[in-house]
């Protein structure tokens, strides 16, 4: 076990675990919701500038001061539509979803926080609003942890069980994470196909990796250009991974945001990409809560 902001390039390497997913399952996929909207940076708000990024809009079009209404609107169709159409599509399947909540954004829309709360849904904690972690002191830091946890269990009524910083974390991130005591994971690494533990002071944590590849991000960055190609690029992700999960099965994580997916033109790659996943036998859709109590039953940490 490696100690936490140590580097690895080896991880499992030529030894992978046995996930041992329940029923046999070849691959664990889990689809997590980003809920972010009301949480952006905004002169509404007292911040220097409208936020732009993971938008349709024109980055820096609207100079630092001024109010880049477009972007704006953006942002609130996510909360006002799109994410009840992501999330009813996956109340129809039944499918389980992490929601990547900011807690400032439930502030600013509590008919979703109801939603979330009368559906059960799994939480992890994204911050409070849009902070940049790797900017604060240590004491700024810990602050903010605890409003966000604060925050979400006021809107919800249960603490989230994993944490995802908006940005990249500081260096005393994890630690303080541990220290709040609340957590059963965190997903600030894209470092492995598997959950992993590290060792953070005196304690084990656990770590259930995120993905930017097979993210929605990709279609407002213009990575990729249509609802088809993230549909082609999640296929290829999970033949790959259900093919290999024969041997080694491994988990796949599909990040969303509601005011990309949930934009018609986009959303129809999400459903299609449902469909495909459904025709597999040996698929076990989990949420990151599922699958670090898994983790914790099947590989607990070893003693350090």
């Amino acid at each position: 076990m490696k100690t936490n902001n140590e580097r690895d390039f080896i991880g499992y390497g030529s030894s992978p675990p046995d996930s041992r997913w329940p029923n046999g399952a070849r691959l664990a996929l889990v689809v997590v919701l980003n809920v972010e909207e009301g949480a952006e940076p905004s002169i509404p708000d007292g911040d220097d500038a409208t936020e732009t990024a993971l938008t349709d809009g024109i980055p820096e079009e609207v100079p630092a001061g001024t109010r880049d209404f477009v972007a704006e609107s953006l942002f609130e169709y996510g909360s006002r539509v799109g994410f009840w159409r992501i999330v009813n599509l996956m109340r129809e399947r039944n499918l389980p979803v992490t929601v990547n909540a900011c807690a400032q954004a439930f502030s600013r829309n509590p008919q979703i926080a109801d939603a979330i709360k009368e559906f059960g849904l799994d939480l992890c904690c994204h911050g409070d609003r849009f902070v940049r972690h790797f900017l604060l002191t240590e004491e700024q830091e810990r602050e903010i942890i605890a409003r966000s946890v604060a925050g979400i269990e006021r809107a919800i009524g249960r603490r989230p069980l994993g944490w995802q910083s908006r940005y990249s974390p500081s260096q005393n991130t994890r630690a303080l994470l541990v220290e709040h005591g609340s957590f059963l994971y965190d997903s600030d690494s894209y470092a492995d196909d598997w959950p992993y533990w590290v060792k953070v002071g005196e304690k084990a944590h656990l770590i259930i990796p995120h993905s930017f590849t097979n993210n929605d991000n990709r279609l407002a960055t213009a990575k990729l250009g249509t609802a088809n190609d993230f549909f082609d690029h999640l296929s290829s992700a999970l033949r790959v991974l259900y093919a290999e999960g024969v041997t080694h099965p491994r988990m796949m994580t599909v990040s969303l945001h509601s005011r990309i997916s949930g934009q018609p033109a986009r959303f129809e790659a999400v459903m299609r990409f449902l469909d495909l996943a459904a025709k597999h036998d040996g698929i076990w859709f989990a949420s990151r809560a599922d699958i670090a109590r898994h983790w914790m039953h099947i590989h607990p940490a070893e003693r350090f």
